[in-house]
């Protein structure tokens, strides 16, 4: 019954089968909903801001043998540099309107790792930092439409202009 092909569902008794397709439904409205909400905000920028982050974190402390490329406060600055990078890629994602300075002080951090995290994350981390951030400085949010303040009841009603009163 399974292997029939007529579903994920077609096996299943009938209470699953209405509970799957309620789960199905829900997450068919989650996906449609993610699409309009990802558009109202730099959210490719904040990913590649967040994965360069990621990314230099991962190539934090490298030790090979008896070479340690890392000592003291140039450790402690493998590890805030990258996590202030994925805080800046969420926060862009999360609140748009601060875009400008989110993607501005990212780009200052992506850059300044070159110097302080193992060449930038060996240049990858920097390279999608510096994208990241510029695409969140870049980022124009659709234009909408200006509302048109609504008309007062009173302000609708045909009225004569005050020079021109009826002859008596």
């Amino acid at each position: 019954m399974l292997l029939s092909g007529d579903g994920p569902s077609a096996g299943l008794p009938g209470r699953v089968r209405t509970l799957w397709a309620a789960a199905r439904a829900r997450s068919d409205a989650a996906l449609r909903g993610f699409g309009p909400w990802r558009r109202r905000r730099p959210f490719l920028g904040g990913v590649l801001t967040i994965l360069a982050g990621v990314e230099m974190l991962f190539s934090g402390p490298i030790d090979l043998e008896h070479i340690q490329l890392q000592v003291g406060f140039a450790g402690s600055q493998a590890t805030v540099l990258p996590t202030v990078l994925i805080v800046l890629g969420a926060l862009a994602i999360a609140h748009p309107v601060q875009h400008l300075f989110y993607g501005i002080v990212s780009l200052v951090v992506a850059v300044s790792s070159l110097v302080f995290v193992n060449l930038g994350g060996f240049v990858v981390g920097m390279l999608l930092g510096i994208v990241g951030g510029v695409i969140v400085v870049s980022w124009m949010g659709r234009p909408t439409a200006p509302r048109r303040p609504r008309a007062s009841r009173s302000a609708t009603r045909a009225r004569a202009p005050p020079w021109s009163s009826p002859p008596r």
